[in-house]
């Protein structure tokens, strides 16, 4: 790859990345402890939560999703809270409700499983459509409003949702503009042979989360956060950002391509994902490495596509490989 990045780029100090790239291996090293084998994913999720994304985890029940969300909450000194979502439930038992005090002889309002800086929406798309729209003022803008009072969401904030792709009966499929709100979604998937044997040791008699201690708080999160958004992006790299969406709109298997919102995400996970690698810099290495979890859930195949059995995975890497990289010749 031929780069024209040098050291001298704006960007934080050595000493700051120094200091984000040692919070964030505690973090992972934490979880680690209680989810064994997946360093991938816990990796992803720690940098979903410093670049104020969302993730949603589509996987089979058992892999450890709760335990995954758990542990992070755990790792930072801060709330969690577990939302099961079912058919029945309303937009009030996840934002909250205002109810008459008869001693203050007034309304109080009694907020929702949604103000906790860790939130677990376990099986999202058993919800109605009403009810997993009110999540989407929180998600994006950090803010509750009930009966039009608007209410900050606490800081760091982070929904991990999670669905199961094999059970459809009685769901209800998360439209576009739902997913396109989670900035990755993420696979836990099986555990290999040897870290499952481990996982048999480790969680003999119970849990290890709640054997986890805090390792970073709230302020560092936030100040981890603030490290990573001033991660120097050039001029080429986001240009290279925008042909990467503008090739999966124009890509004639796809029905629905990247949206803006994809382009700004894959920016600012990339900033981050460079910061762990204890870089000022964004290289085009650092959007090829994320590209998969940021875009996938975004795209929308055509049904002769999908008949034929194309992969929105292989359309991705095909775009990666055809794209021209900032300073190579096409």
């Amino acid at each position: 790859m031929n780069s024209t990045h040098t050291q001298s780029d704006a960007g934080p100090a050595l000493s700051e990345i120094d200091w984000f790239a040692d919070r964030f291996k505690a973090v992972t090293d934490n979880i680690g402890v209680a989810i064994q084998g997946k360093p991938d994913v816990i990796g992803l999720t720690v940098l979903c939560l410093i670049s104020g994304g969302h993730v949603l985890i589509e996987d089979v029940p058992g892999v450890g999703k709760t335990l995954l969300a758990k542990s992070l909450a755990r790792s930072l000194d801060s709330q969690f809270n577990r939302l099961q979502f079912t058919p029945d439930l309303l937009p009030s038992d996840v934002t909250g409700v205002s109810v008459f005090d008869r001693e203050k002889g007034d309304f109080v309002f009694r907020p929702g499983p949604v103000f906790a800086s860790i939130v677990l929406g376990d099986e999202i798309n058993r919800a109605s459509p009403k009810t997993q729209s009110a999540l989407l003022e929180a998600m994006e803008e950090r803010q509750v409003t009930v009966d039009a009072i608007t209410r900050p969401l606490p800081r760091p904030f982070m929904v991990i949702a999670t669905q199961n792709p094999i059970e459809h009966e009685g769901t209800y499929p998360l439209p576009e503009a739902q997913l396109d709100r989670f900035m990755m979604r993420l696979v836990v998937g099986y555990p290999e042979r040897s870290k499952e044997l481990e996982m048999l040791d480790a969680h003999a008699n119970d849990t290890t989360a709640s054997e986890l201690s805090p390792v970073v708080t709230a302020e560092d999160i936030e100040k981890m956060a603030e490290v990573a958004r001033s991660i120097h992006v050039s001029d080429a790299v986001k240009g290279y950002v925008v042909d990467l969406a503008e090739a999966t709109r124009a890509d004639p298997d796809l029905l629905l391509g990247a949206s803006p919102r994809s382009s700004l995400y894959l920016q600012r996970a990339a900033r981050t994902r460079a910061a762990i690698e204890g870089r000022a810099f964004v290289t085009p290495d650092d959007i090829k490495e994320i590209i998969l979890p940021v875009l996938t859930h975004r795209l929308i195949l055509r049904p002769e596509a999908q008949m034929r059995g194309v992969q929105i995975e292989k359309i991705l890497e095909a775009i990666t490989q055809g794209v021209p990289v900032p300073g190579t010749i096409a």
